[in-house]
């Protein structure tokens, strides 16, 4: 899960912008426990677009 579309229940501001101690607080946690937690939707689906892509080159090259 991504931690831009999270709302804060102390602020009811997005998690994403920090507003207060709480939101920073688990922004920081977030980040920490995952590295792709930070990466929106679209950036996981390129990157996995990219993976595959090297994948497909890396069989190929050796078959």
């Amino acid at each position: 899960m991504t931690y831009d579309r999270l709302v804060c229940a102390n602020c009811a501001a997005p998690v994403s912008e920090g507003r207060c101690p709480v939101c920073r607080a688990n922004r920081e946690r977030m980040q920490q426990e995952n590295f792709f937690a930070g990466l929106n939707p679209t950036a996981l689906i390129a990157l996995l677009a990219v993976l595959v892509a090297a994948a497909l080159l890396l069989a190929h090259q050796t078959a």
